[in-house]
C-alpha cells in the first residue's frame, strides 16, 4: 500500500476533528515545551493491520514526532502487546492520537475478523475474499487489512472486473446477452464474474465465457450440486448469510471463495490504546 491510498483519508480526518481552532484542550492546558512518550498496545487479542497509516498520523501532525512500529500488518498480538511507540511534544501525540487509533483499530478489526474466517477454512482449499462493501472513502484500507488477515482481494471497484448481477442482467435482456455484450466490451483479459440464483441460471453461465459464477444465498446441497456441475470450469464463489459458524461447512461444499461483506462494512474494531510513559 502506497502513502497516496491513505494520506488523502488522513487529511480529511484530521481536518474533519481539528476544524478552525486546532485541539483546543491539548493546547490549553499542557505546556508547549512538554514532551511525552506514548505507547500504542493491544487491548484485546487478534491481527494488526494499519501499523504504517497510524504513523502517517503523527507525521502528518508534526514531523519531529518519532514513531517506532513494534508490529507489522499481518502479526498477531495479545492483551498488552506493544504495536508502536510514539516521542515528541506532547500536544502533538494528543492531538493525532485519535485519527490514528480510530484508522488503526478499524483495519486491524477487519484483519482479525479475516484471520478468525480464514482459521476456520484451513485446509479446505477455499479462500475468504471481500466485497465492495467497504465505507466510503476507505476502499483502500479495508482491503489491505483483509489481505494482511490471510484474504484475498475481490474487484477494487466498478473499473477492474465485471459482475453481472440480477439488474444487468434484466436490463440487458438476458444472461447470455449480458456476457457477450461484456466481453466485447472488456475483451479476454479481464474477468467476467456471473451471479446466479439457482442451478437452472448457473447451466446457463456456463455456457458463456464467464470466468467466475457468484453463487448467491444458495443453502450447503445447492453449493455442492452447484460445484460439482461446474467440475472445476470455472471459478466458484459463494456469497451470502456467510458467518464465523457457518463458514467451514460452506468451504466443504468445494467452492473456490467464499466472499463476506460484513468483514468490511460492519467489522468490529480492535481495541486499541495510546499510553504516556
Amino acid at each position: 500500500m502506497e502513502p497516496s491510498d491513505y494520506l488523502v483519508v488522513i487529511d480529511q480526518a484530521l481536518a474533519e476533528d481539528l476544524g478552525d481552532r486546532g485541539d483546543i484542550t491539548s493546547n490549553s492546558v499542557i505546556s508547549a515545551d512538554s514532551r511525552s512518550t506514548g505507547r500504542i498496545v493491544a487491548r484485546a487479542p487478534g491481527i494488526v493491520a494499519g501499523v504504517q497509516v497510524a504513523g502517517a498520523v503523527f507525521e502528518r501532525v508534526d514531523p519531529t514526532l518519532s514513531y517506532r512500529p513494534a508490529r507489522s500488518d499481518g502479526d498477531p498480538v495479545d492483551y498488552g502487546d506493544a504495536i508502536a511507540t510514539v516521542d515528541g511534544p506532547s500536544r502533538s501525540i494528543l492531538t493525532a492520537e485519535r485519527t490514528a487509533l480510530n484508522l488503526l483499530g478499524r483495519m486491524s478489526g477487519v484483519a482479525t475478523a479475516t484471520a478468525r474466517l480464514a482459521e476456520e477454512v484451513a485446509g479446505t482449499g477455499s479462500r475468504i475474499t471481500d466485497t465492495r462493501k467497504t465505507m466510503p472513502g476507505l476502499r483502500m484500507l479495508d482491503k489491505h487489512a483483509v489481505a494482511a488477515g490471510g484474504g484475498v482481494n475481490h474487484r477494487f471497484g466498478l473499473y477492474d472486473q465485471v459482475m453481472i448481477k440480477d439488474n444487468h442482467i434484466v436490463a440487458a435482456g438476458s444472461l447470455e446477452d449480458a456476457v457477450a455484450a461484456a466481453r466485447v466490451a472488456v475483451g479476454a483479459d479481464v474477468k467476467i464474474t456471473v451471479e446466479v440464483e439457482n442451478l437452472s441460471q448457473l447451466s446457463v453461465a456456463l455456457s458463456t465465457s464467464a470466468d467466475r459464477v457468484l453463487l448467491d444465498n444458495m443453502d450447503l446441497g445447492e453449493l455442492r450440486a452447484a460445484v460439482e456441475m461446474v467440475g472445476g470450469s470455472v471459478e466458484t464463489e459463494a456469497s451470502g448469510g456467510v458467518k464465523l459458524e457457518t463458514v467451514r461447512a460452506i468451504a466443504e461444499t468445494g467452492v473456490d471463495f467464499i466472499s463476506v461483506g460484513w468483514i468490511t462494512h460492519s467489522p468490529p474494531q480492535l481495541d486499541v490504546a495510546l499510553d504516556f510513559a
